[in-house]
């Protein structure tokens, strides 16, 4: 189940940047031959993209793509190294539990104070509205990690599965 929800998540942010892109090409365009832009194309992308990074966090934790700088431990025997990679996991879950409650009070306070974007008055609490629950699919995803393991995207081979927890 968590790996569909991170697929799904992911999908949704492929979709959004494939937006950004054509909508960056028609403004390009737009300005080059017909003298216009599409208004407000810079807000519009840096919403779709903060929405776009958080929707891509749950598969890239899913699939252990986060960066991690082993030079100390690449010596270590396996179960050192599986026993940080887990407490990195719970670490990250810790940290994207906290992103998601900030960003749902932030996402909240912009709702309640009708914040919007400088141009186009594009409601800010939209973007809030699709990181929260993508970054707390990341929190439950490495909390899974954490408590089972990383299952088919073991770093080190071993033979725990996070599908125990899905």
């Amino acid at each position: 189940m968590l790996e569909k929800l991170a697929k799904l998540s992911a999908i949704l942010s492929g979709v959004l940047m494939s937006l950004i892109t054509v909508m960056t090409c028609a403004s390009i365009v737009g300005r080059e031959f017909l003298g216009k832009t599409v208004p407000g194309d810079f807000e519009l992308v840096g919403l779709a993209t903060g929405a776009a990074v958080g929707l891509f966090m749950p598969l890239c934790q899913l699939r252990n793509g986060n960066i991690i700088v082993d030079f100390f431990t690449a010596r270590a025997p396996q179960n050192v190294n599986a026993g940080l990679d887990r407490l990195g996991a719970l670490t990250l879950a810790l940290s994207f539990a906290f992103l998601t409650w900030r960003s749902a009070l932030g996402g909240l306070n912009a709702w309640e104070t009708h914040s919007g974007t400088m141009l186009l008055g594009v409601p800010e609490w939209i973007a809030y509205a699709t990181m929260v629950p993508a970054f707390g699919l990341t929190a439950v995803i490495a909390l899974a990690q954490c408590l089972y393991g990383f299952g088919k995207y073991e770093r080190h081979g071993h033979s725990d599965h996070i599908g125990a927890a899905a």
